[in-house]
């Protein structure tokens, strides 16, 4: 039986993914943060450092399973949860499957590169593991970070 969903505590563990996608943002990456908590405790962090780790793969999703699974000495986490900024894309919905995450908190929408809502992938009947998904939590704070973010790039382009 699946413990009951506490709003209050989803949105304590948003907060502190949102204090991630602040600090990546603020060294110039796209502004999105992760956390995985089991347990009630933060056993991984992370943000997006794609740009200054020269790694396409290190999205703030990945960021936190790697220092998750590092902390608790095991790749796969089940009883985790990961609370993320921004709906997960296709690589990251795969290291949500491959790490055995049993549950996926996220705040803003990804209507483009998104797969969890906006282009479904982890309903897909031949997954071999099913993840319960929260949508939605702390949503406009989660999509404002990244709308202040982009419009200053924008801002900082057209002066150049």
């Amino acid at each position: 039986m699946k413990a009951p969903v506490d709003a209050a505590e989803d949105e304590y563990w948003m907060t502190r993914a949102l204090r991630f996608a602040e600090r990546g943002g603020s060294g110039g990456e796209v502004p999105v943060g992760a956390v995985v908590v089991h347990n009630g405790r933060l056993i991984g962090a992370g943000f997006n450092r794609p740009i200054s780790a020269t790694d396409p793969t290190a999205h703030a999703e990945i960021m936190a399973l790697r220092a998750a699974a590092v902390g608790v000495g095991n790749y796969r986490l089940p009883g985790a949860t990961l609370y993320v900024t921004l709906e997960p894309c296709m690589m990251c919905a795969g290291a949500l499957i491959h790490s055995r995450i049993s549950r996926l908190v996220y705040g803003a929408s990804e209507p483009k590169a998104g797969v969890v809502v906006s282009h479904p992938l982890l309903d897909s009947a031949w997954l071999n593991h099913e993840i319960e998904v929260t949508a939605g939590v702390l949503s406009e704070r989660c999509g404002a970070l990244l709308t202040q973010f982009f419009s200053q790039r924008r801002a900082e382009a057209s002066n150049e």
